[in-house]
């Protein structure tokens, strides 16, 4: 058992049963509640990483639902996914003022750096690539997400050193001074 406060990947590793009993505890708490399915979508998709379609079968016939209805639902919302998901999600704004301040290289640089394409994960599970249509941070653009954390003015030549900062392995200095995350004052 980890030492308290500790953080590794091996620690947080959940079987599928467990996952499962979890997702069964929900699906108690949540049988016969009208508007239920996106809330467990969601609940499910935070305990997998992503929608298994064993998962998605389970909410089906708890809820009282066709799987096709369920399915319907997943794929007509962006942030539901039946793929896992890396570590960290990087998201590349293509609003209209992302895309014209350069949102697109940004987007092509990060498919290079990565080797992945639109809606694919990194072979080592560390990063999951996808865009976004507006962030509403379009005075600060080009902008990109890596998972909660706005990144601002973005150009492709900065990409490394905010990969890096979540690989773990940091950034240089003048990387984290270009390129900081939006403090919420802001």
């Amino acid at each position: 058992m980890a030492a308290e406060g500790m953080s590794c990947a091996a620690c947080q590793e959940v079987d599928d049963e467990q996952r499962y009993a979890q997702l069964d505890d929900i699906l108690t708490q949540y049988q016969g509640v009208q508007g239920a399915l996106i809330p467990v979508l969601q609940m499910a998709q935070a305990i997998f990483g992503y929608l298994p379609d064993a998962a998605l079968r389970r909410i089906s016939t708890a809820l009282g639902k066709s799987y096709s209805e369920v399915a319907g639902v997943v794929g007509f919302y962006s942030f539901f996914t039946t793929v896992p998901r890396g570590r960290h999600l990087i998201r590349v704004c293509l609003g209209t003022a992302c895309y014209v301040r350069g949102g697109k290289n940004v987007l092509a640089a990060l498919r290079s750096a990565l080797r992945v394409e639109v809606g694919e994960t990194t072979p080592d599970q560390m990063f999951s690539l996808d865009v976004g249509r507006c962030f509403g941070a379009c005075g600060l653009a080009p902008v990109i997400m890596v998972d909660d954390d706005v990144h601002e003015r973005v150009r492709p030549g900065q990409l490394m050193g905010i990969l890096d900062k979540y690989r773990g392995g940091g950034a240089t200095e003048q990387d984290a001074a270009q390129s900081e995350p939006m403090r919420e004052e802001e």
